[in-house]
Order: structure tokens, then C-alpha cells, then sequence
């Protein structure tokens, strides 16, 4: 059994963003950046797969600029046997990553595709979704425990209502939850290993794939600063300030 494993770089999610004086996008100049904390446990799940002898391969993929190799390094540097990284350049549509993932997957023929639910930058949760309906493979989301067997996969996944558990037959594109497992720290031994494992450079373009945006960022904004509360003096001013200036009752 392959593993294909997409992992994103984002700004690291203990830095505070901020907005560009001229609001054109957030400022990432100087900025730590890091591997989208949902992919750091979807490469922990797959490695963890792969020790358990239920997997032979587990290849890292991301999809970005040139020092986007760097989440596949960290993802090396944990257990992936191997990376791949699809150059593009601007801002990347789910849509367009989707269709990018979709070529890699049919040149690599991997059984499953492992992939964080969502993003921590844009908050997208499209992309799982979108290659399973362009490969028409079954997919699992949220995924919150993956039990692997024959030939399909026991997953319990997050839903509104608590959780949820469905069985789903290989190939399949699961993605995955923060409490799916706890991801290891890459030690310095095998950071260094990992600097001499296979990772393979492609394009956008020579897959055929325009990255183009589909949608038009106008303009980014910061929320607006939030109001200073007040204190009230009894129960009865507090329910007559609910219901004559805020409104809800």
C-alpha cells in the first residue's frame, strides 16, 4: 500500500498576522512559517501506518513556491520515504491544488491520499473534497481515528453531532483531524537523513494545470476592534439593556 501525503506551508500558528498598510494580503515577509498543523497529523498517521507494516510507501507532496519544500523536508525528516514538489507561484485555489494533486496521484497510483481537513491561512476545507469528486474515489473527512483493513478503511470522523464512524473501500482521500494522533518532533539525526532523501521538482504548467484565481481578492481588513464592555447594576438593568439596545430578547 502507497500513501500520498499533502502538506501546505502557512504562517506558523503562533504568529500574529498582519495586514498589508495597503491592504493587498497579510504580510509573510520575515515570517515564520510552518507546516499546517492538520498535515503534521496526517503524516504522523500515515508514517504510523507504514511502521505497523500496513504500508511500503509514504510519499510527501506540496504544492507552492520554492521554499514550500521545506514542509516536505520536515515531512522527510519524520518518516515520508520520499517528497515531491509542484512549483507554483501566487495565490493557489483549492480548486487548482485539487487539480494538481490530481495528476500526481495517476502518475503515482498511491492507495490512499492523506491530506489535513483544512488549511490554518484561508480556512478552505475544499480540497479533499474536490479531488475525491475529480478522481470519483471515496473520501472520509475529519477524521478523527483510521482503522486499517483488507481492502477499506473503519474511520471515525467529527461531525456536529459528535462522532461519526463509516467504512470506506481503497483507493480512498481521508483528511484528517487534530485529534486523529500527536505528532512527533523530528529528531536532529534524522533532519539530517532526510536532506538526502529523493524529492522530486515539477511545475504547475508542465502538468498541464493553469493556477490561475478563479476569484478576485479585492481587498484584505482587519476585524473591527472589538467594543469595551459595561457593567450593570442589577439583573433587571442587565435583561432591560438586552432587550431594548442589544436586541435579543
Amino acid at each position: 500500500m502507497k500513501i500520498l501525503v499533502a502538506v501546505k506551508r502557512v504562517i506558523d500558528y503562533n504568529v500574529q498576522i498582519r495586514v498589508k498598510e495597503d491592504g493587498s494580503g497579510v504580510v509573510t515577509d520575515n515570517v515564520k512559517m510552518s507546516t499546517n498543523p492538520p498535515d503534521d497529523n496526517a503524516v504522523e498517521e500515515a508514517v504510523k501506518i507504514k511502521e505497523a507494516g500496513k504500508a511500503t510507501e509514504v510519499v510527501a507532496i506540496t504544492v507552492g513556491e520554492e521554499k514550500a519544500q521545506e514542509t516536505v523536508r520536515k515531512a522527510l525528516a519524520v518518516g515520508a520515504d520520499r517528497g515531491i514538489h509542484v512549483k507554483a507561484e501566487g495565490i493557489l485555489e483549492p480548486l487548482a491544488v485539487s487539480k494538481i494533486l490530481q495528476k500526481v496521484v495517476e502518475k503515482e497510483k498511491p492507495d490512499l491520499v492523506f491530506m489535513g481537513k483544512q488549511a490554518i491561512d484561508d480556512d478552505c476545507n475544499q480540497t479533499g473534497q474536490m479531488l475525491a469528486a475529480l478522481l470519483n474515489w471515496p473520501q472520509a473527512t475529519f477524521a478523527s481515528k483510521i482503522d486499517v483493513k483488507d481492502k477499506s478503511l473503519e474511520v471515525t470522523r467529527e461531525v456536529d453531532e459528535g462522532l461519526e464512524t463509516i467504512s470506506v473501500n481503497v483507493p480512498a482521500i481521508i483528511t484528517c483531524d487534530l485529534r486523529l494522533n500527536e505528532p512527533r518532533y523530528a529528531s536532529l539525526p534524522n533532519i539530517m537523513k532526510a536532506k538526502k532523501k529523493p524529492l522530486e521538482q515539477l511545475s504547475a504548467t508542465d502538468l498541464g494545470i493553469d493556477t490561475k484565481p478563479r476569484i478576485e481578492q479585492i481587498k484584505v481588513e482587519e476585524p473591527p476592534k472589538r467594543k469595551a464592555g459595561i457593567k450593570v447594576g442589577s439583573v433587571s438593568e442587565l435583561v432591560q439593556k438586552l432587550k431594548n439596545e442589544a436586541k435579543v430578547i
